[in-house]
């Protein structure tokens, strides 16, 4: 469709079905300005073919929302689940060709990020709606939302492939196939087995952890997740030195495959002293925050010239988002981890496995595959019982959908072709 039809389509179907679409006319007529968050993308933010919109109402939460394929009713749905730092618009250059092969393709920004709306921010918020299960609730709520009973398959991304694996475990009613992307499901949290005949130990002694083995290092170092924890994190990388823009361009370049450092390979162990042979964006120096990390590792001006998977327009997009709101809601995620908020209600599927279709796709200069040694194997071998594919895709760092559109577009299609 093309965009001057599809805006006349957009302005047509303003209030359906209990959602909200605002064309840009509508937007001028109630003078809602650009960095507010009570209006959609504008049209030139996007690929043709795609649409921003707002489902109200989905477990609290107001959700901003990106589409495709929707013009055709009772076409199979797709829900594709973004991680961190980043936004449904990181998967605006995959949801067209998904689209096109026939489905309908809907990406929300998650609970804490973008312009969905209803949740708390703060650093001292209650983490409670954070938990893994709310969000997956969240998933559902939203595919209810959109009248579907089933979705093709939920795929995920870094923060969201975890959400989209704990999707498949809890409701593969709903989620009939699962796609995992740069971050393995190493499988559901065990319940103590066999121990009516063992011995419990009383108050045992506390060891050190691989945190402190990694602040003991000759280097010291820590864990990017627990700086995440901390309260200085969001001020650090939202108010860089460099500027918010330059530190956005210097994260997403430092975990690419334009870095030619990253050339990650299997860790011996969870050990501080493998962990600590990843680059400084996973394992830390101890004085450093994210931004100065990554203020290490700036690309050229050639490269940034380069670079035709994050363009400066695209990049100004990021800017915009995250300029608005800070990166503080998608930080509570990683703290609720740490917490052990909702570790009882998962210990629920304990012992559940992923047993329908799945596959697993990363980036082949991508640390992430191998940052949580076992899981990348846990995962093919005892997580996921019909695991049709692994692909590390040439070319691509962590940003494996951005960096190599076109290549994870044909393999998600492969894999989607071969469940029908």
């Amino acid at each position: 469709m093309k965009k001057q039809t599809r805006r006349k389509f957009i302005k047509a179907t303003a209030l359906t079905a209990g959602t909200l679409v605002i064309s840009k006319s509508l937007l001028a007529q109630n003078q809602f300005t650009l960095s507010g968050i009570a209006h959609p993308y504008p049209d030139e933010w996007l690929p043709d073919g795609i649409r921003s919109r707002f489902v109200d109402n989905v477990n609290g939460l107001r959700f901003h929302v990106l589409e495709a394929g929707y013009e055709t009713p009772n076409r199979p749905a797709l829900l594709l689940l973004h991680g961190f730092p980043e936004l449904a618009y990181s998967w605006r250059s995959v949801m067209q060709p998904l689209a096109d092969a026939g489905y309908h393709v809907f990406a929300p920004d998650l609970r804490g990020y973008g312009r969905t709306t209803g949740y708390d921010s703060n650093y001292d918020a209650d983490l409670t709606p954070f938990r893994m299960l709310n969000k997956v609730r969240d998933c559902v709520g939203l595919v209810y939302a959109f009248g579907y009973e089933t979705v093709a398959a939920v795929i995920g991304h870094d923060f969201g492939s975890p959400l989209a694996a704990w999707c498949a475990v809890t409701r593969p009613d709903i989620f009939r196939a699962v796609t995992m992307m740069s971050a393995p499901f190493g499988g559901t949290p065990s319940i103590p087995f066999d121990t009516v005949n063992s011995p419990s130990r009383q108050n045992p002694e506390r060891s050190p952890s691989i945190y402190d083995d990694l602040a003991a290092l000759p280097r010291p170092r820590k864990h990017y997740q627990r700086y995440y924890q901390t309260r200085e994190a969001n001020s650090n990388m939202w108010h860089a030195r460099q500027g918010l823009k330059s530190f956005i361009r210097g994260y997403y370049h430092h975990k690419s495959a334009d870095w030619k450092e990253n050339q990650p390979y299997r860790l011996s162990g969870r050990t501080a002293a493998e962990w600590a042979k990843m680059p400084t964006y996973y394992i830390m120096d101890l004085n450093m925050g994210m931004a100065e990390t990554v203020d290490l590792h700036m690309p050229s001006d050639l490269e940034v010239a380069a670079n035709t998977w994050l363009t400066e327009k695209e990049l100004a997009v990021y800017t915009e988002e995250y300029g608005r709101t800070g990166f503080q809601g998608g930080l509570n995620s990683y703290r609720m981890g740490s917490t052990g908020i909702g570790t009882a209600e998962s210990q629920l599927y304990a012992g559940k496995t992923i047993d329908q279709p799945s596959m697993f796709i990363s980036g082949a200069s991508d640390w992430g595959t191998y940052q949580n040694p076992g899981s990348f194997e846990r995962m093919q071998e005892t997580a996921c019982t019909d695991m049709r594919a692994v692909h590390l895709v040439s070319g691509a760092g962590h940003w494996v959908q951005q960096e190599q559109a076109e290549e994870t577009s044909r393999l998600l299609l492969e894999f989607l072709r071969d469940l029908s």
